[in-house]
């Protein structure tokens, strides 16, 4: 067959490189040109409101902006008001925006094969890739294309595996809104979906500052692992799967508990037969300063899901197993752990060149070396500002807790929180400050000078609220 170019079906001609355009992330900083949000925004915002359904994320109807573009740590919305990204997507951009390779690799990729149904190079160079930066007693890997999607599979695998169908997870948690892991979730944004999976049971978190028996590390001698051991004990029927845990939580504030707290989480899984599931959906990936976040306790996981920064924007997850777990029947049978758009060749070339990337740019030494200057920065404004009551930091995985007093730790209102979200975001700051645990979770590119920008807008914001908010009030 003729195409009207003259060329026959199914040949192709090479695919140009789209050019890097000269962006210099060292220079590249907030600017603000006009109102925010502007008028082509409201534009665009109000026209996909009257056709898309209720419930996008908070961020984006706070702000109401719209997109035009990125580069690197910075945003541009559609009036051309530039801003510092401590977003990333919640966690996704990790190359930061239009990174020139990542770019480039998924054009070539997009003229040649997108579907995954049968073996790839590309496929088969994530796989050695991704195994290659896992933890070595994490050799075999499945594809999918979300984080619940990812969560779920582990939790068959966990099944196949113990021959067992409980899961325990954690108060503050989240691993996804799918039927099958929302019990998992740790908060009240489950409420209203119910029933729920059975035999899916909670336990507290090591979330020292907020503390629910009100005690003190490191003489409260981990009572949470201690009490868990005995919720798990009394609510369970005795057939405990998995354990499924956040190494640091991202949904909760970007909470960070003690490096002891993990491996002893994983003396409790084993107590009960089980295997540790570390969702690294948010942590993976040098956000914090680690490639995985497991690695600062020094636990080893048996099932690893992976997601957010992996794909770098493309959407695509994983689960990391072991060898011999991975043979686990029904779960290894043929079709059995398969997923319709895991592994496609899009994906496969996202994840290599992100692994790639962050290898050949030193992303996860500028995680943990940008981060440091961020928290160093950050316990700066708690010194400086009353209603900051605590500020934590691993990477570029940062958490703010804003309350009206520091003896009783009643956060700031929302109506506050609201101001400080918009306050910021006027200046040319994109932070997820709308509730009072603020998170803080940049592109792994972002600058020194940049991330300063960023705090430095955070510092006048402060200032506002402090002096000209009455930030002790509200419901």
């Amino acid at each position: 067959m003729v195409l009207s170019s003259g060329k026959l079906h199914g040949e192709t001609e090479p695919q140009p490189e789209i050019a890097s355009n000269g962006f210099d992330a060292a220079s590249n900083l907030p600017r603000v040109v006009g109102p925010i949000p502007g008028p082509k925004s409201r534009q665009i915002f109000e026209a996909e409101q009257c056709h898309i359904a209720p419930g996008r994320q908070r961020v984006s109807l706070l702000a109401g902006l719209a997109l035009d573009h990125g580069e690197g740590a910075t945003l541009t919305d559609a009036d051309g008001n530039v801003y510092v990204d401590f977003v990333a997507g919640i966690g996704v951009a990790s190359l930061g925006h239009a990174h020139p390779a990542l770019v480039n690799a998924l054009a070539r990729q997009a003229g040649r094969l997108m579907v995954g149904t049968f073996a790839t190079s590309e496929r088969a160079e994530a796989f050695r890739l991704l195994t290659e930066v896992a933890p070595p007693n994490l050799t075999r890997a499945h594809f999918y294309s979300g984080g619940a999607e990812a969560v779920e599979a582990a939790l068959r695998l966990a099944r196949s595996a113990t021959k067992k169908h409980e899961a325990v997870s954690f108060w503050g948690g989240f691993h996804g809104k799918t039927a099958g892991v929302m019990g998992l979730i740790g908060d009240e944004s489950k409420h209203g979906y119910g029933p729920l999976a059975g035999g899916q049971y909670l336990v507290p978190y090591a979330d020292c500052y907020r503390c629910p028996f009100k005690l003190t590390y490191p003489s409260c001698g981990l009572y949470c692992v201690d009490f868990a051991r005995r919720q798990i004990r009394n609510s369970s029927a005795g057939a405990v799967a998995a354990v499924v845990v956040e190494p640091m939580q991202g949904t909760a504030g970007n909470v960070i508990p003690p490096d002891d707290w993990l491996p002893a989480v994983k003396s409790v899984a084993r107590e009960f037969d089980a295997l540790l599931i570390a969702d690294e959906m948010i942590t993976g990936f040098g956000r914090t300063g680690r490639m995985w976040g497991i690695e600062h306790s020094g636990a080893e996981a048996d099932i690893i899901t992976v997601g957010k920064g992996m794909g770098a924007g493309f959407p695509v997850s994983a689960v990391l197993m072991g060898e011999q777990i991975s043979h686990a029947e029904p779960f290894a049978r043929p079709s059995a752990s398969s997923s319709s758009y895991g592994g496609n060749p899009m994906a496969a070339v996202a994840v290599a060149q992100t692994i790639k990337t962050i290898r050949q740019e030193k992303l996860v030494e500028n995680s943990r070396a940008v981060g440091a200057k961020l928290l160093g920065r950050m316990l700066q404004l708690k010194e400086k500002y009353e209603f900051v009551g605590d500020v934590r930091g691993r990477g570029l995985l940062l958490g703010l807790d804003l309350v009206r007093d520091n003896a009783t730790r009643r956060e700031l209102s929302r109506q506050v929180m609201e101001i400080i979200f918009k306050e910021a975001l006027r200046r040319g700051l994109l932070v997820m400050g709308y509730f009072p645990r603020v998170r803080i979770n940049p592109p792994l590119v972002i600058t020194e000078r940049q991330a300063e920008a960023g705090v430095e807008i955070l510092d006048e914001v402060f200032s506002y609220v402090r002096d000209e908010v009455d930030w002790r009030s509200g419901d």
